[in-house]
This record gives C-alpha cells, structure tokens and sequence, in this order.
C-alpha cells in the first residue's frame, strides 16, 4: 500500500469519527523525524521535502513513474503448489492472500512500455505479493520479457523489490536464478541493454542473481540491498560489519553499482541509458528521418 492509497483508506467514512479516530494529514519521516504534509510528500513521489528520504512505494506507483504508457502481458500465468507445502499455513492459502491484497496473480508484472517515448520491456516486483518473492512464476515471466526484448531489438528493465527465492517452491524458486541468468546470457549475446534497478528492499536469490547481472545497475537512495540479513552475517563471519554496509550508498562507494538515482530523476535517467545502449536506436533514427 502506497501512502496515497493508505490516507484514502483512512478519509473513507470519517465525517463521524471520534477525535482519536480521525485522520492524520501528516507523516513522519523516518529518517530526519520531521512532520510532514502529506500532499508534499506526494508531490515529490513520495520523498520527503526535508531530507530526500524514500518512502516505499507500490508496484503501480513505480509503473506510473517510470512509463509514459504500459500494457501488462503474461496476467494469466499464476503460481501452483507443486509441492503441496504445508508450514504454518498452506501455500494456496498464502497466494490467494496474496491475491487478495494485490489485485494481482504472482510478484511479478510484466509487459511492454514506453518511457519518454522509448520502447522497452519492463519487468516490476511488487513486494505486497508474498514479500516480491521469486517463484516459477515470476522466473517464467521474466524469461518471456527477455524473449519479447530480443524480438523486439528492445532493452530490458528490471525493478527489483524482493525477500529473495520463495521457499514454498524449493527448488522450483531456486533453479529460477540459473534460468534468468542464463536468459540474460542470451540478451547480452544480441548486444541489448539490460538496466537492472534495485528498490528497498533487495535480497536473497534475486540479488545473488539477474539484479546484479545488468549492463548499468542502479538503485534509489537509501535502498537496502545484499543476500542476507547483518545479524546472519555476523554470525557467520564472526566479525563486526560495517556502519551501513547494506545501503545503496555503501554499495556505490564499493563498486558494486553503478549509480544511485533519486526517484523524480530516474525516468529522463532510463531513458537516457537506453538511447546510448541500445545499439539499434541510432539505425532506428536513421530510419525515421
């Protein structure tokens, strides 16, 4: 739930409420404690004016920033239980949560879009759906987008939000690293662009994976990225580990991405990386003179 949809939820039948239940306007930022308009951070895609801190937001929000327009494809692929998990809830009960809370079948949408006119395959990991967990589902998806790409000489972008490999699938979840990875492999031998983007939060099997396998590799600031969690970490080390060693600006610093971009800037920025890595966009401008 994106803050937008969180104070609509909150105005709905309000005209009666007690004083203790009424709505808050306000937000406090996380990062810097200041009280906040609500519209304000709304305006600034849900940024705080004060300290530029990123509030989390949805799988569709991300879709309306990034894309002038979108056409989801592959809707009605959704997830089985080859497995037939059972831990403190089954698995089927756990996706038709998940559906419930999002509208939507698996963690992943898909489909074509343009982003200030450019034409590119788009791949978004909404983290409301079973912590954007990675699935066969979701695997399957990402394939096809891949595939559309290289049809389609288009580059591929990825947004990534995830907990990382969905357990209840085991192996399934798993080889679905090896799968996109090899997939992308694929990509890159047809000399297109593949721009990965990495949103807080970013782990586990999709981080050990096609997050860090982009030609660019960007994240928001302040996003928190890695494998697994510090407290599993030190335990394993045996070592005090770094003040933040898990943010975007850690990881940047360390050269292990390329760049951190602030949200009002990363649609004029994707597009720009896509005119100078798409190979075929300079025959395409030849072509439309």
């Amino acid at each position: 739930m994106g803050l937008e949809d969180f104070f609509k939820k909150l105005r709905i039948g309000t005209s009666r409420a007690s004083k203790e239940e009424a709505p808050s306007h306000w937000v406090k930022c996380p990062s810097c404690n200041a009280i906040v308009y609500y519209k304000e951070v709304l305006a600034q895609h849900n940024v705080c004016p004060k300290c530029s801190y990123h509030f989390k937001i949805t799988a569709q929000e991300r879709i309306e920033l990034l894309c002038d327009e979108f056409v989801e494809l592959d809707k009605s692929l959704a997830p089985t239980d080859p497995l037939h998990f059972v831990d403190k809830k089954s698995y089927k009960k756990r996706i038709e949560e998940g559906v419930a809370k999002t509208g939507r079948a698996s963690s992943v949408i898909s489909g074509e879009a343009k982003i200030d006119g450019e034409g590119v395959q788009l791949v978004v990991f909404d983290f409301a759906f079973m912590g954007g967990s990675l699935g066969s589902v979701e695997g399957e998806k990402i394939l096809r987008a891949i595939k559309r790409a290289i049809d389609q000489k288009q580059a591929l972008i990825i947004a990534s939000t995830s907990g990382g490999a969905r357990m209840q699938e085991s192996t399934f979840s798993l080889m679905q690293m090896a799968k996109t990875s090899a997939a992308l492999n694929i990509l890159a031998d047809h000399k297109l662009p593949f721009i990965s983007l990495l949103t807080d939060p970013t782990f586990g099997g999709v981080s050990a994976s096609f997050a860090f396998l982009g030609d660019i590799i960007m994240a928001e600031p302040g996003a928190t990225i890695g494998f697994a969690g510090p407290r599993v970490i030190k335990q394993t080390i045996g070592a005090d580990l770094p003040q933040g060693f898990q943010t975007a600006e850690f990881l940047l610093e360390h050269g292990l991405i390329d760049m951190v971009v602030e949200r009002k800037d990363l649609k004029a920025t994707l597009s720009h990386l896509i005119r100078i890595l798409n190979p075929n966009y300079e025959n395409q401008c030849i072509l439309n003179r």
